[in-house]
């Protein structure tokens, strides 16, 4: 795990924590370490409808309703909104690397807050990592 104090969730990983899929003990540890004030943990407000979407597919709208109020109600810090300067940042990482919207977003809030982004999404953001200053974990 790279050492810093601040770390932003993209929503695979914690849709990886969700379905206790391959790295999900990583994610588990970074929210307990966040529960336990060791690290700031972040999440996109982008991220969480990314989440909260995919919670109502599989389980239904009850379901993701309570999970979307039992994540903001956690030690998980939601970025509401997407500032002017990481409007610009995430517009640059899109069409540079021809990323999704969430994906540059979420790139945006590591490299502005700065912190470390947790993924798995290997193919689609090594090229990021090899080409930018920006640290990834890759959570599997």
């Amino acid at each position: 795990m790279p050492d810093t104090g601040a770390y932003v969730l993209d929503a695979c990983a914690m849709i990886a924590f969700l379905n206790k899929e391959t790295g999900a003990e990583t994610v588990a540890g970074l929210i307990k370490k966040a529960d336990d004030r060791k690290i700031s943990l972040y999440m996109t407000s982008i991220q969480a409808l990314e989440v909260y979407y995919d919670r109502i597919r599989i389980k239904g709208r009850a379901y993701a309703d309570g999970f979307l109020q039992a994540l903001y109600a956690s030690s998980i810090n939601i970025i509401p909104h997407v500032s002017r300067a990481n409007i610009r940042i995430a517009g640059y990482f899109k069409t540079h690397y021809s990323l999704s919207l969430a994906d540059a977003v979420a790139i945006a809030a590591a490299y502005s807050l700065p912190a470390v982004l947790v993924t798995g999404d290997h193919h689609e953001l090594e090229p990021v990592e090899n080409g930018e200053d920006i640290t990834f974990y890759w959570f599997r």
